[in-house]
């Protein structure tokens, strides 16, 4: 008899079933449910994920083929299209943001080894990324006349490249507007880029002790207060201290900020950063705002490789639930690349579980070693044909 489950149950084994129904009771989704669970339900949002389904019918049709094999997933049978149409329009969506935020939890209990930068402070990026929609089939998400839309604002944690707060919007929200209501930890350090520029957020945020770097924005008004040495053979230009010379600016953020004139040699032009970080080298300024292309690198990965450009559903709470489904996954990836060791980039990984969620391996040797043949003692478990004479 086969030792291990699949290693899409061994994947699920990742999430405590204790913890995932006393959430389930938390936010009341399984009221008035009938049979089809939300545990059913999450299963099958995960497949639509992992299994890059493009459809409710090939979630339903794909597990529906490999239910002999699924019962170990705690199915108690193949969904029905209505069934979990009718489910991701009416179960919250925040189910599975608290389920995003325990399997985050588990994660940054990793230790992902060696640093970028040799400072201790914690460092993040703060983005958002436009998720276009059709404008007639999602005629709630506004966003332009023709267009519709909504917005996924993320915190990147740079320990592991981890997303470690995220939340949706319509299309129309601006970003700082996040950005405003978020708390980020003191001695912490976010790398933004130019529509993040509110001076009053640049000024809590510096009574707080967080450190930022941004784009100073081309009709800036400023005094030069200080000329700082500059490094030699750097492609450091200028490096000066100054104070904001508008009037509402000067209001709002009355302190002083430190300006930082960097070649960029790639695209041939000057970039002026703008920071609150007084000690750090201006090398190092100039590091910590190109390490912020990482969560361009994040958004990249999720639209190519996960499902959140195709939705199985039109209704606002089922689109929610399938980007925070998309996110759980991304933790998941996270989760096994760090464990392997083997050289697995996220596509490649994504590529590789499609082909082999329903294969009976140990997921932590399968991880390993993916392309050697399982074990001879497995395979010799296997039931032989005997041949008999006619």
């Amino acid at each position: 008899m086969n030792r291990f489950s699949s290693i899409f149950g061994q994947i699920l084994h990742l999430f405590s079933r204790r913890e995932f129904f006393e959430t389930v009771s938390a936010t009341q989704a399984e009221r008035g449910a009938k049979g089809f669970s939300c545990w059913d339900q999450f299963v099958a949002m995960l497949f639509c994920q992992l299994g890059q389904a493009h459809s409710l019918r090939e979630i339903c049709g794909g597990l529906a083929s490999c239910f002999g094999k699924a019962r170990h997933l705690g199915l108690h049978a193949a969904p029905k299209r209505s069934t979990l149409s009718y489910a991701n329009e009416h179960r919250p969506w925040q189910l599975y943001e608290k389920i995003f935020y325990q399997l985050l939890g588990k994660c940054r209990q990793l230790d992902f080894g060696r640093r970028r930068f040799r400072f201790k402070n914690k460092l993040f990026s703060m983005d958002a990324t436009v998720i276009e929609l059709c404008a007639s089939l999602f005629d709630w998400a506004k966003f332009r006349q023709t267009k519709g839309a909504v917005k996924l604002h993320l915190l990147l944690d740079h320990d592991g490249y981890l997303p470690v707060f995220a939340h949706i919007t319509d299309g129309k929200v601006h970003e700082v507007k996040v950005a405003q209501a978020m708390s980020l930890p003191p001695g912490s350090i976010v790398a933004i880029d130019r529509g993040y520029i509110d001076y009053e957020l640049f000024g809590r945020w510096t009574q707080n002790g967080v450190s930022f770097v941004t784009r100073q924005k081309e009709n800036a008004r400023y005094l030069i207060l200080e000329e700082k040495p500059i490094p030699k053979h750097r492609n450091i230009l200028r490096d000066q201290i100054i104070e904001m010379e508008g009037f509402y600016s000067h209001q709002k953020y009355p302190g002083h900020l430190r300006r930082v004139e960097v070649w960029d040699e790639e695209n041939e032009k000057v970039i002026v950063l703008l920071t609150n970080h007084m000690t750090f080298g201006s090398t190092t300024i100039a590091a910590i705002y190109k390490e912020r292309w990482q969560i361009e690198v994040f958004f990249k990965t999720i639209k190519q490789n996960l499902r959140i450009k195709t939705f199985v559903g039109t209704s606002p709470n089922a689109l929610l639930i399938q980007i925070w489904t998309a996110l759980i996954a991304v933790l998941i990836l996270k989760y096994l690349k760090f464990r392997s060791s083997f050289v697995w980039s996220i596509s490649n990984l994504v590529a590789m579980l499609r082909y082999n969620l329903f294969t009976y391996r140990d997921l932590w040797i399968w991880i390993d070693q993916p392309f050697e043949p399982p074990p001879v003692a497995m395979m010799q478990e296997q039931l032989s044909l005997n041949w008999t004479a006619s």
